[in-house]
Parts: C-alpha cells; structure tokens; sequence
C-alpha cells in the first residue's frame, strides 16, 4: 500500500538501496549513514578492528625485582651479574697464585715421600731376608759405597764431567734439530724424503753408534758427543715437525696477510705456535742425549775420555762391588728426575699458563 509520508526515523537501522532517500532518489555509498557498533573505530573504509593503544602509549607496570630499560623489563639484577661475572671467569686466569715454597714442595715431596716408602721397604727386605752382602746390598751398604766414592772426589768428578757432556751435547743437538725440524715441516718433498730417516734414526738404539765412533774418532771425547748427537737430534727433529703439523693455518694465513716473509713467518707464528709438541721434542731428546751419553762412557773407557758416571759404573763392575753399581745407577736416576723437576717442569708449567690450559693456579 503506498504510504504518503516517509517515517523521520528508520528506527536506528541503515537505510538500504531500495529504500527511497528524502527527496526522491535512492541514497548512494557515499550518502549512506551507518551506525558504528560500540567499540569499533570508524574510518573512511566502515568499521575496523577494536580500538587499541599503540605502543607508545601503552603503559607498562615493571614487576618487583625487574631492572627496566628502553626495551622493558630484563632479568633480575643480582642474577645477571652473577651469570657475567662466571662467564669472565671462563675467559681469565685465575690471579690468586701459589706460593712459590707451596709449589716446590707439591712438586718434591711426592716423590721423596715415595723414596722414602722405597728404601723402607728395601731396608726391611735385607734385614728379614738377610741375603747374600755381594749379591743384594742393602741401604746402608749402598750409601757406604757412595761416601767412599764421595771421599775419594771420584763422584764429584764424574758427575761434573757427564753433566758437562750432557747439557753441551744437548744444547748443539737443539741447534742443529730446531732448523732442521723447521726446514722439514716447511718442506714437503724434503720431510717425504728424509722424514722416514729421521724417524729410523730415533728408534735405532744410540749405543749401536758407540763402535764405529769409536773406529772414526778413537777414545776421545767427541766420540762420545757423537754418539750423544745422534740420539737426541732424531727425536727433537720429530717433536718439531709434529708441532708444526698441529699449528692451525689460520695462523699462518694472518702471517700473509701481514706481509711476513717465508722466515718470518716459520721463526715467528709457525715456531711459538709449535711450542707445545717442540717442549715435548726437546724432553724427549733430553733423556735420548742422557742415555746415550751413558752408554758411551760406559763402553768408551780409557784413552783421553774424562771420568764420568758411566766410567764410575763400569768401574764398580770390574771390581764387582755391587753396592757400588747400585749406587751409581741411584746418582743417574737423580740427575734425571732434577733436570725433569728443575728445567722442564717449570718451562711446561709456565707455557700451559701462558696459554690458558691451566684450570687453576700453577
């Protein structure tokens, strides 16, 4: 039924296309009226997602115990410092440092408490067993025997001789392996050529050298800094070239980098970052040089050759005073374990420091 006036209100609804707008005409999208639901923002495209603060408006209630900062709220406070602070301690060396008396005696008293329980055992043994005085000296008969030697000056002189020996034949066997070593582990064809003789020198038995430098030098002392030579070259020539070959190529490419030279680069990246497996060449060519220089004294007797331990224990075996054997062989067992104690064990300790391979105080 046709109506002949149009209602004023549409009862809160939106008027649709079909609808008559006032005046006549059918309203169009940009004429129509909408009533936006409560809680929507309105813009030119209708109704968009709820009203919301932005972030900059937003306002934050930090928690107790929470430090705040531009990016809101961190970590506790006490807790991130204490996480800092064991993650420097994994990066630094500890700056408490023992003493040095404590170390001496954390480095000798083991194994004299040891020699200790040795001769103990040694003594109780002679006395409940009571063998044979030439054939199982006791203790006493043994520390007899070196203070007869001591009285004489014999002991004196010998040690002080093979001492003389061994550091000299040690310090020209470092001379002459450190370039060599170098030279081989800078070198491919040449370690691929002389590295398997190297290697069949150090495990050829030193005093095999003792008669033919013998027949070349007579019984003379450069025999025995021959034979000497040849023991303990071998195995500082084999450290080095094992340390070299563990040396990271970073290293050597930030050598180049830098502008070193080929020398430059093997005397001063290649050989400090080498020095770990070089120590443990120069040990071991310590104890080749010590035994060899044994076996030479012991077989070269006579002639201009001075007087050294070897020559006081193949003494003590041609008048068959067994305590006395027994004694010298003590005397170059002590050698070996001071230098060890004395030299190199502190060298090692000190480089493993530097290093950062020490968890604690040395």
């Amino acid at each position: 039924m046709p109506h002949d006036t149009l209602p004023a209100a549409t009862g809160g609804r939106v008027a649709s296309d079909s609808e008559p707008h006032p005046g006549g005409r059918v309203a169009s999208d940009s004429e129509r009226i909408e009533t936006p639901s409560p809680g929507l923002d309105t813009g030119p495209s209708g109704p968009t997602r709820p009203t919301e603060q932005s972030d900059s408006e937003r306002i934050e209630t930090p928690s107790p115990g929470l430090d705040t900062g531009p990016s809101g709220p961190t970590r506790p406070t006490e807790q991130l410092d204490t996480e800092l602070r064991g993650l420097d301690r994994l990066q630094t060396t500890a700056e408490r440092r023992t003493p040095w008396w404590r170390r001496a005696i954390d480095g000798v008293l083991p194994p004299v408490l040891l020699l200790v329980v040795l001769v103990a055992a040694w003594q109780a043994y002679t006395v409940i067993a009571q063998p044979r005085p030439d054939l199982a000296p006791g203790p006493l008969d043994v520390a007899a025997a070196l203070g007869q030697a001591w009285e004489d000056g014999r002991l004196q002189l010998a040690v002080a001789t093979s001492l003389e020996r061994g550091i000299l034949g040690f310090l020209i066997a470092v001379a002459v392996g450190t370039p060599l070593g170098l030279l081989l582990a800078e070198w491919a064809p040449l370690r691929r050529a002389l590295g398997p003789l190297i290697s069949g020198l150090q495990v050829l038995p030193s005093v095999a050298w003792v008669p033919a430098a013998i027949l070349w030098f007579g019984l003379s002392d450069a025999t025995v800094y021959f034979v000497v030579l040849m023991g303990a070259i071998p195995s500082i020539v084999n450290g080095l070239v094992a340390g070299v070959a563990q040396v990271p190529p970073q290293l050597r490419r930030v050598g180049t980098v830098l502008g070193a030279s080929r020398l430059e680069l093997a005397a001063s990246v290649v050989l400090p970052a080498a020095l770990p497996g070089y120590l443990a060449g120069l040990k071991q060519g310590w104890a080749f040089s010590w035994r060899s220089l044994m076996a030479a004294e012991i077989i070269a007797f006579g002639g201009s050759i001075g007087f050294g331990v070897g020559s006081l224990l193949q003494q003590g075996r041609d008048l068959a005073d067994l305590a006395s054997v027994l004694g010298t062989i003590l005397v170059i067992l002590a050698i070996g374990v001071v230098i060890e104690l004395l030299v190199f064990a502190p060298v090692e300790r000190g480089m493993l420091r530097r290093r950062g391979l020490t968890g604690g105080t040395p």
